[in-house]
Formats: structure tokens, C-alpha cells, sequence
């Protein structure tokens, strides 16, 4: 009984009830822009017609989307061994995939920066196809799991 209670609170925290907003949930990891803080949760909103905007409690970032030249996406997955170890070996059938978004863009200077993201599994598809329409780059996928999972 104890199991089944704990199993259901582990689902009930993983399943992460949406609400509408406007862009797709995304962690800024890192990259070339100093004026972001490392693990930076917030939005990356793509329905202006000439920036792509990340959004967060700390920053807004504006990149045109003509400066972007380099889409990419990858994955990362790796089994929930954790759970398995304290809860069930069961776990170990599950895998946990991460999804990362790279955006290469030209500053104002000329130079070429780089920002990513870690994007939530629910948002990775429409962001992807959002920045393919919107900047007219082709993504371009780390490996044929991404690709499959990307489209």
C-alpha cells in the first residue's frame, strides 16, 4: 500500500499540469552571453515575427531572427537508476531524455555567440518547428534519436 501511495505521488510530480502561456519552458544552461545567469528557467517565446525572445524573472533577451544561424537540437537520455536503487529495479526500464537547444546567432558587433537551453519535453516540437519557420534555418539534429524524437 505504502509502494502504491509512493508511486503515485513520484507520477503526480513528474506529470506537470500546463497551463496556457505563451512560449515554450526552457532552462538557459549557457553559452557566450554574460548578462544571463547559468540555469536561468523561463520561457523562449516565438510568436514575434522578428525576435526570438527568452524570458525570465531575471532577463529578456532579444535576438533578431535574421542574426540566427545555427539551430540545433540533441538529447540526452539516461535511465532513472536512482529509483530503481531506492524504490524498485522496475525503474531501470524507464529512461529520463533531457532535450537541448543550441541557438548560434551574430551579435552586433559581428561576432558569432551561442546560447543553450534545456527545453521541456512538452515544448521541444513546436519550438523547433517555430524557429525553422521563423529563421529559415534547417535544425540541425545531434544524432538519429534526436531527429526521430525532434519531428
Amino acid at each position: 500500500m505504502r509502494f502504491a501511495a509512493l508511486l503515485v505521488c513520484l507520477l503526480m510530480a513528474s506529470l506537470r499540469i500546463t497551463a496556457s502561456q505563451p512560449g515554450s519552458r526552457a532552462e538557459y544552461l549557457g553559452g557566450t552571453r554574460a548578462d544571463i545567469p547559468v540555469k536561468n528557467s523561463g520561457l523562449i517565446e516565438m510568436t514575434d515575427k522578428t525576435y526570438f525572445i527568452f524570458m525570465s524573472k531575471h532577463t529578456r533577451v532579444k535576438i533578431p531572427y535574421s542574426r540566427i544561424n545555427l539551430v540545433e537540437y540533441g538529447q540526452d537520455v539516461s535511465r532513472r537508476v536512482l529509483a530503481a536503487a531506492i524504490i524498485s529495479p522496475a525503474f531501470t526500464l524507464l529512461k529520463k531524455r533531457e532535450h537541448f537547444l543550441t541557438i548560434g546567432f551574430q551579435n552586433d558587433d559581428g561576432g558569432q555567440e551561442a546560447m543553450m537551453f534545456r527545453v521541456d519535453k512538452n515544448d521541444v516540437r513546436l519550438t523547433l518547428v517555430s524557429l525553422e519557420a521563423r529563421t529559415g534555418q534547417k535544425v540541425e539534429f545531434q544524432d538519429e534519436d534526436a531527429r526521430i524524437a525532434g519531428k
